[in-house]
């Protein structure tokens, strides 16, 4: 029995009804990942732990939760004990954690079984999965094509049925833009929601781990078991978290949503923006009502988000020096020496370029010009969605401006290019606000995603009104042809 492209629900039923065992189903899951190893999915896969782990799951049926013997793939930012923790980098290529993050703890806690870590841009900087250590993700509806970044291994492995889903993190659209390019559902919680211990940072006042699945009840599946206050982490919001499963049902009749007037619809792909409303129009029919809303500082996000990212990346890489772990230079002369060395040796270009654009944001007279001042915007910014949700339930943008492109077609001659893929989706991580990327159509025989943006610690809306909407459409069920991998 084949169970590639199968939700979490499909599989809770089969392993329920005994017509698969756990045993069974990690070792398909794990054939799956050797079987589409061309994709690049996985960094490195926990083959034996997991075949063990669901031996000791098949003997003991008593405590059974939704997610007992169901396998997931962990971004391989997530510090797992005892398996290799890379970030994609060649500085952390052999560094095996002595702990392992609050986010996979829960997860296995739950009963899930980590079959493997996967690939992602370096320190989860990029758009396309282009700057791995390990090399570029392939999209599995397309071969030479970017699955997204920076998480574009946990989709493409969710995208290519190898699991049902993945954990990834979203620092400015890190979850949402490899869901929409690669045909899932990706869910980037409330700041604080998801712990971020043990979690490698690369900014920190914006990093937030989430769920990537085949739609979005499996998301609120995941993030049930997710979510949490910990002592750990001190930008953990301890407040109470709700059954996300309990009113994913609901009917939306009557919920506003709202169209930002400052973003230029008619500027995408033709094809793109007709999908949009073609959704909107669903929505409609579903009962729910669009207001255009002004959120007028939002054309300042994406120079925002870049003073104020790569000055945070410059802080926490900075300990990746050559001396208490990770990659370090040989034949060095001094100590200042062997910092220059394994740090150029060790760090990609990219993660180099915003190392760099972070120390200049972040160095005397320059402080209050750049960092200084993208802070302060960054307030306005969250002020006008504070305001935007006096009048409306949540807001809703295309994921993506653009449909996945083929490798090195975009940033390198300008990184620019590039960095304004996240267009949509930078503005909730400054703001801290859940967002969500559903399938929605595509364009070409490529996926096109639609984002929905919630209130504060609203994940539960949004995952009913995505819900819904999947409920009265297919796009979610479309599946790669993937005879070329």
């Amino acid at each position: 029995m084949s169970i590639q492209f199968k939700s979490i629900n499909e599989l809770r039923k089969l392993l329920d009804n005994r017509a698969i065992s756990v045993s069974e189903l990690t070792q398909e899951s794990i054939k799956l990942a050797k079987k589409y190893s061309e994709l690049n999915c996985f960094v490195t896969l926990n083959d034996e732990n997991s075949i063990k782990k669901a031996t000791v799951i098949d003997k003991d049926q008593k405590n059974v939760s939704l997610l007992s013997g169901i396998p997931l793939a962990q971004k391989d930012l997530f510090c797992t004990e005892g398996i290799r923790t890379t970030c994609s980098s060649k500085i952390l290529s052999n560094f095996i954690p002595p702990y392992t993050a609050t986010v996979v703890e829960k997860l296995e806690n739950a009963g899930s079984i980590t079959i493997g870590k996967t690939n992602m841009d370096e320190f989860a900087m990029g758009s396309s999965n282009e700057t791995s250590f390990f090399g570029s993700v392939h999209n599995p509806w397309k071969k030479g094509y970017v699955p997204g970044g920076s998480s574009g291994g946990s989709a493409a492995a969710v995208a290519a049925g190898i699991v049902p889903a993945a954990t990834g993190t979203d620092t400015g659209g890190s979850i949402r833009q490899p869901a929409a390019h690669c045909g899932i559902t990706g869910l980037k919680p409330t700041y604080g929601r998801i712990s971020r211990w043990g979690m490698i940072a690369f900014a920190s006042s914006l990093d937030q781990a989430g769920p990537l699945a085949r739609n979005a009840e499996d998301c609120a599946i995941l993030l049930n078991s997710m979510s949490g206050y910990d002592s750990k982490d001190t930008t953990s919001l301890n407040t109470e978290v709700p059954n996300f499963l309990e009113n994913i049902n609901q009917p939306i009749k009557g919920i506003k949503i709202g169209i930002i007037k400052e973003f230029n619809l008619s500027d995408l792909d033709a094809e793109v923006q007709k999908r949009f409303e073609e959704s909107k129009k669903a929505y409609e029919n579903l009962g729910a009502e669009f207001i255009e809303v002004s959120l007028p500082n939002i054309s300042a996000s994406v120079p925002t988000y870049y003073s104020i990212a790569p000055a945070e990346c410059s802080s926490n890489l900075s300990r990746f020096d050559g001396v208490r772990f990770g990659h370090r230079a040989k034949n060095t002369n001094n100590l200042n020496d062997l910092y220059i060395k394994s740090r150029s040796e060790g760090f990609g270009d990219e993660v180099k370029r915003r190392i760099l654009i972070g120390t200049y944001a972040l160095s005397a007279g320059y402080y209050d010009a750049y960092y200084k001042k993208a802070q302060q915007v960054r307030r306005l910014i969250k002020n006008d969605f504070d305001l935007a949700f006096n009048s409306v339930d949540l807001l809703m943008t295309p994921t993506s401006p653009n449909t996945a492109f083929k490798f090195e077609s975009k940033g390198t001659q300008n990184p620019v290019e590039l960095y304004l893929e996240d267009l949509f989706t930078i503005s909730s991580n400054l703001a801290g606000l859940p967002a969500i990327s559903i399938p929605h159509g595509q364009v070409n025989s490529l996926p096109v995603g639609l984002q929905l943006i919630g209130n504060f610690l609203r994940e539960d809306l949004l995952l009913n009104t995505a819900h819904v909407f999947q409920q009265n459409s297919d796009f979610h069920h479309a599946k790669p042809n993937l005879e070329n991998f």
